[in-house]
């Protein structure tokens, strides 16, 4: 599998510090966004040692090979039966590795006890794409004329809203709309919502800290994840766009582009184009989420 990545973070155009972190693992095909949050740059720290954490976890051999012990003897015994495979199992373990670092820290450093970071990571494994996520930060995927939500909202207005105690076009003016209710590092054992999708050539995903959610609307993601050829160039201007509308957060965009599944292949991106070429073709908005 060949893929196109690029990341772009910016500290924004009000705060002081980019709490925002990333990572980029092209060998296992692992990418991340965190997005920290608590004061006197607690988020900071929060959303590096999710980030340093998940690095270290799929970088341990040894840990990798004993995980996969693990994994098949839970599967044995009935105890994982909501996983797919090894590599969701261990995509939702190194999340929750993160979680406990971050957990054990701030317990460690009083100035620390209220940080926590969202998470959101994508790990591509043959034609599969797993997805991981906790809190708001958010995966999406175009394909053919069609931009999906992968994920969901871990937030107190999404849970209003699939009470049916708030309308989504109401969310504007709802006050609590960045209240989370799930992040990391705020108890010893989170929840991460884990699965898979079928990823194909041509296939582009966005990952993303809400830094850009939300000011840049999705139809504006649509438009620049339809139109623009590779992943650099789709990246800068969706981080451009959240700075041209305030850019009250900081703000990280992180672009894959599936260009093909074999080395042979003609190179294609998300636009449809062979690569190297400069006009992209324009396309029908579709919006959806998919679980």
């Amino acid at each position: 599998m060949i893929l196109d990545v690029h990341a772009a973070s910016e500290v924004g155009c009000v705060r002081e510090h980019n709490e925002d972190d990333c990572l980029v693992l092209e060998d296992e095909k692992l990418f991340v966004v965190a997005d920290g949050m608590g004061g006197h740059a607690c988020g900071e720290v929060a959303s590096r040692i999710s980030i340093e954490s998940v690095d270290a976890f799929y970088a341990d051999a040894q840990l990798a090979r004993k995980l996969e012990e693990a994994y098949h003897e839970l599967r044995k015994e009935g105890r994982v039966t909501d996983l797919s495979s090894f590599h969701e199992f261990r995509l939702r373990s190194a999340i929750e590795y993160g979680n406990l670092q971050i957990f054990q820290e701030a317990s460690r450093d009083p100035q620390l006890e209220d940080m926590g970071t969202t998470i959101v990571g994508l790990c591509f494994v043959g034609s599969r794409v797993y997805v991981a996520h906790v809190g708001d930060s958010r995966a999406y995927r175009y394909r053919r004329g069609r931009l999906f939500q992968l994920t969901e909202d871990h937030s107190l207005a999404n849970e209003y809203i699939r009470m049916r105690v708030l309308r989504p076009e109401d969310l504007p003016q709802f006050p609590y709309k960045n209240v989370i209710v799930r992040a990391l590092g705020l108890q010893e054992e989170v929840l991460v919502d884990t699965y898979y999708r079928t990823s194909r050539p041509g296939d582009r995903y966005l990952l993303c800290s809400d830094g850009l959610t939300d000011l840049v609307p999705d139809d504006e993601i649509f438009e620049v994840l339809a139109a623009w050829p590779g992943a650099r160039n789709a990246a800068d201007e969706l981080v451009r766009r959240a700075l041209e509308y305030g850019g009250i957060d900081n703000v990280t965009v992180l672009i894959i582009d599936v260009v093909s599944d074999d080395p042979d292949d003609d190179r294609v991106d998300a636009t449809g184009l062979i690569h190297g070429q400069a006009d992209a073709p324009h396309a029908s908005r579709t919006m959806s989420h998919e679980r």
